[in-house]
């Protein structure tokens, strides 16, 4: 990995790893960065969930690859060498990719990917000025009622860990989505 453009990092769930895992991270003279992600999950058989709000979701067309990879890359601050990257898992297999719209103007994105009965949410972003308007729990419901359309029984995402006097409205709003907390990992700087 050496001679690579970017940060790499080992995402761990200390708590689970064993100890061989833990004496690794300390001989390789790894330390924390940043707060970490924490899981969280989802039955399909929770309790139907309400409409979120006016908020209105579609799927995204192929030919929107480039959009939503854009989409992506504001959203989380990305840089737009990622935007291909991003474009090229719409119309992938296993994977399904929405917008949540203004009108008929894209303004948030999220993707699912379904393997089996398992799905992962992710890619949940909305564009900064269209932030505080319920994008993201209709995008997630709208992933979660598609899953369960393709037979999915678990649905798994991550955001980043709460912490004290910083706000995480993603994890708020996967809260009220019916979404459990299951543990944490940390970041640790290769």
């Amino acid at each position: 990995m050496r001679g690579k453009a970017g940060n790499r990092f080992v995402q761990l769930n200390v708590d689970a790893a064993s100890e061989e895992v833990r004496n690794w991270i300390q001989t390789k003279d790894l330390h924390e960065h940043g707060p970490g992600w924490a899981k969280l999950t989802r039955s399909a058989s929770s309790s139907s969930l309400e409409s979120p709000g006016r908020v209105h979701t579609r799927r995204v067309k192929v030919d929107e690859a480039l959009l939503f990879g854009s989409m992506m890359c504001k959203g989380f601050n990305f840089p737009l060498t990622l935007v291909s990257l991003w474009s090229a898992i719409v119309g992938k297999e296993g994977w399904s990719c929405f917008f949540a719209l203004d009108g008929e103007t894209p303004i948030g994105i999220g993707a699912i990917y379904v393997s089996g009965t398992f799905a992962w949410l992710g890619g949940g972003t909305t564009l900064p000025e269209f932030r505080n308007r319920g994008v993201q729990k209709a995008l997630i419901q709208i992933r979660t009622d598609y899953g369960i359309t393709q037979g999915v029984s678990t649905f798994v995402v991550e955001t980043e860990v709460p912490s004290l006097g910083k706000p995480n409205i993603s994890y708020e709003n996967l809260r009220k989505m019916g979404f459990q907390h299951a543990y944490n990992r940390k970041n640790f700087k290769l």
